[in-house]
């Protein structure tokens, strides 16, 4: 007999701690083989840990795979306090390093729902190159005219939002193949670092086409679902990419993800759709932004349940969630949807429909660092109904399936991060914020780990910790030491 044993690990599965004594763990052909103690094993590989805590791997449910690649190599604007300082840090970078001519200057993480000023074309106008700067929500972009000219469009489009901006996004993030898949493969090995076995990857252009090329290139680290988009519906019909079927000459490690939907924008673009106005705003857009009419939102999920595809929607404020669970119950009690459906976000959610997603058998996919990112935000523009936002625990109590993730690049692509931020509801020495909506650590580990267990037979995806989940501190949670993650028994990142 052959195969990898680790000796001597403490067992923590997101449910309870597995007694307290360490036990041994026998991985063979990809699995968890045999779980004893003081198993002796001729020709096992032994590698002692020597108490350290050992997790099913854990996952990322929501990332753009690609653009958190992308957002490495851009100039960071996120600590801009306001436009004038940003126009700051975008003219100190063109000084040090001018882009290459032919080329805007790209920069990301810019978040203005809380400025003293208003972006304005004056701002960046001043600097001579182009530049295009991507907010932190992503659902908004901000360039000047020397960008604009550069790319063929309109001085018009200076500030662009949802639609509009995504698709400029789209355009300034195509880069050679060669050196987006060795970025991504950098962030591949960085999430396996965390120990990340997997994620689910909502990128906007032919994910599981990219992924399948990755993996033949040598970029093995995660596992990954890949999402599909309504104008990438046909591709997927004909590739054979169906929710949950995993992709032919993937290794094993690539499966169909979700068919994505939008019900509404985002918080700090105030365009979450929402049944109060923001305040301060007025017209047709007051209460943000509903990217579908209901008949048209139901009509996009049939399209996709008939070619496999289960949905995912993107819900962020409380209204949009009444249309996403409106269009989930109108689909009716169908067996591909069960257990498959999902909802992305739920930012804010009426009470009165909580029970009503919890009825669905959906996933509310949920992004913890979000709530630390916007809770000033939030506090402005959805004075008097924060209780409901971020409503983790509410969800959870009321039975509803939870997936934590980052939304990467817009929180960090850190499971760690994203556990302590749902448990805590605190970050840098802030005071918690809306404690009664934590989830507990053993809950939140739950969601993180793919409803991964340690048992024989379930799959050798691993994380080898230096601390224990469970019982350490908020801030040492978020820094959480790996030591090792497994995948299939197979190492993707070593440090013992």
């Amino acid at each position: 007999m052959s195969g990898l044993l680790l000796r001597r690990a403490r067992l923590v599965d997101g449910l309870e701690h597995h007694g307290g004594e360490p036990l041994d763990l026998l991985l063979e052909d990809g699995r968890i083989l045999v779980v004893g103690t003081e198993l002796e094993v001729p020709d096992a590989e032994v590698v002692e840990l020597d108490g350290r805590w050992v997790t099913p791997g854990l996952w990322d449910e929501h990332v753009h795979f690609s653009q958190h690649a992308l957002t490495a190599q851009r100039l960071d604007v996120a600590p801009a306090a306001s436009a004038a300082e940003v126009a700051r840090l975008v003219r100190e970078r063109v000084v040090a390093a001018p882009p290459a001519p032919g080329e805007p200057l790209i920069g990301y993480g810019f978040r203005d729902g809380l400025w003293p000023d208003e972006p304005e074309p004056a701002h960046l106008d001043a600097i001579g190159a182009p530049v295009v700067l991507v907010s932190g929500d992503v659902h908004c972009t901000w360039a000047n005219r020397a960008a604009l000219h550069l790319l063929g469009m309109a001085d018009a489009d200076w500030l662009l939002r949802e639609q509009p901006a995504f698709d400029l996004g789209r355009r300034i993030s195509a880069v050679p193949v060669e050196r987006l898949d060795a970025w991504a493969g950098e962030a591949a090995r960085q999430a396996a670092a965390r120990g990340v076995v997997g994620i689910s990857d909502l990128e906007m252009d032919d994910a599981a086409g990219t992924w399948l090329r990755r993996i033949r290139g040598g970029t093995r680290e995660l596992r990954v679902r890949a999402a599909v988009y309504p104008y990438d519906l046909e591709r997927a019909r004909t590739g054979g990419i169906r929710t949950g079927a995993v992709v032919d000459g993937s290794e094993g490690l690539l499966e169909g993800g979700n068919f994505k939907l939008f019900t509404d924008g985002s918080l700090n673009t105030r365009t979450a759709y929402c049944h109060d106005p923001y305040p301060g705003l007025t017209g047709a857009e007051a209460r943000g932004l509903a990217t579908h009419e209901p008949a048209a939102l139901l009509g996009l999920a049939r399209d996709g349940l008939a070619a496999g595809l289960s949905p995912t929607i993107h819900a962020i404020g409380d209204a949009a969630v009444a249309l996403a669970i409106d269009a989930l119950e109108a689909l009716g009690d169908l067996e591909e949807l069960r257990g498959t459906a999902r909802m992305e976000h739920v930012q804010l959610i009426a009470e009165a429909d909580v029970p009503r997603l919890a009825a669905l058998d959906v996933t509310a996919s949920v992004q913890p660092e979000h709530a630390m990112d916007d809770r000033e935000v939030a506090d402005r523009y959805w004075a008097g109904r924060t209780g409901r936002s971020f409503a983790f625990r509410a969800l959870h109590d009321a039975g509803v399936r939870l997936a934590l993730g980052s939304d990467a690049p817009v929180a960090p692509l850190d499971p760690w991060i994203a556990i302590a931020a749902a448990t805590t509801r605190s970050r840098d020495g802030l005071e918690p914020w809306h404690p009664e909506q934590a989830l507990e650590r053993s809950a939140a580990l739950a969601a993180s780990t793919h409803g991964g267990v340690l048992e024989p037979g379930s799959r050798a995806d691993l994380a080898i910790l230096d601390a224990d989940p469970l019982a350490v501190s908020g801030a040492e949670l978020r820094a959480m030491p790996v030591a090792g993650t497994l995948l299939g028994a197979r190492w993707t990142h070593r440090e013992l």
